[in-house]
């Protein structure tokens, strides 16, 4: 495949036909197996490399202290999901892994190269059209974690939705649901959302402080959160200043320094 089929999925997917556009992300795909052939192992935070790295801020929120293999993530559609994503791939994409997003076309280079994602390890399909579900099972096969939207918009129904879980648990592969998506392992949402650097309403907005809620299987009932600023100054995902916490409103506990 050439570089300039390649290109056509990030570029012209949206005018392809269905089978050209399935062929151009199998063949991505393809591509980018052969590259890593030589690659070293993802470095992972368990010695059986069951956990692919997350920055430290949402490594101390996570069950897992990262992205465990095999797991399905929830990532409703609200300000600030986007950069939640990022900052999900950034770790794990700078230690070696190979990440994919479907069916987000705004998703924009330089925020994710600024937010730390290695885009030479990046798959984009922003348009897969009604091949979402096979594109998404073809990047499963081959990536470390992929994220894909607009699911409901494609008409994945329930067992679309298990099928995709399950590749991904054979895989051992990190599937993000950008979007609802019922029995997921964990769901991760922004609220409380404040952007910072406008004085008077004039200036340049450098940092968006967020609180993370958590929510699923090993964590409360009620959940846990932590702030971050996403992103903070630079790009990056960075803590705000305060623990993780249970609950969503704080639960009283004092302000410590943000780390980095």
């Amino acid at each position: 495949m050439t570089d300039a089929a390649v290109a056509g999925i990030a570029t012209g997917g949206a005018r392809a036909d269905p089978a050209t556009r399935l062929e151009l992300a199998r063949g991505l795909l393809r591509r980018m197996e052969n590259r890593s052939a030589s690659m070293r192992p993802v470095a992972a935070p368990e010695a059986d490399g069951r956990v692919l790295p997350v920055v430290e801020p949402l490594a101390r929120l996570l069950p897992a202290g990262g992205l465990r293999r095999g797991s399905t993530i929830a990532l409703p559609d609200v300000s600030g999901a986007t950069s939640l994503l990022l900052a999900l791939l950034a770790e794990a994409s700078a230690r070696g892994a190979w990440t994919g997003v479907v069916g987000r076309p705004g998703l924009g280079l330089v925020a994710a190269a600024e937010a730390g994602v290695r885009l030479e390890r990046l798959a984009l399909v922003p348009h897969p059209g009604s091949d979402l579900m096979a594109v998404t099972v073809a990047l499963l096969d081959g990536m470390d974690v992929v994220a894909v939207a607009g699911t409901e918009r494609a008409g994945v129904r329930a067992a679309d939705r298990q099928r995709l879980v399950a590749r991904a648990r054979q895989r051992g592969a990190v599937l993000v649901a950008l979007g609802p998506w019922p029995g997921s392992d964990v769901e991760l949402s922004c609220t409380a959302v404040q952007w910072h650097g406008l004085d008077a309403g004039a200036g340049r907005l450098c940092a968006r402080r967020v609180r993370v809620q958590l929510r699923g299987r090993g964590v409360a009932p009620s959940g846990c959160s932590t702030r971050l600023l996403l992103p903070a100054p630079g790009g990056r995902a960075a803590a705000a200043g305060e623990r993780a916490d249970p609950g969503g409103g704080g639960g009283g506990r004092a302000p410590v320094a943000a780390a980095g």
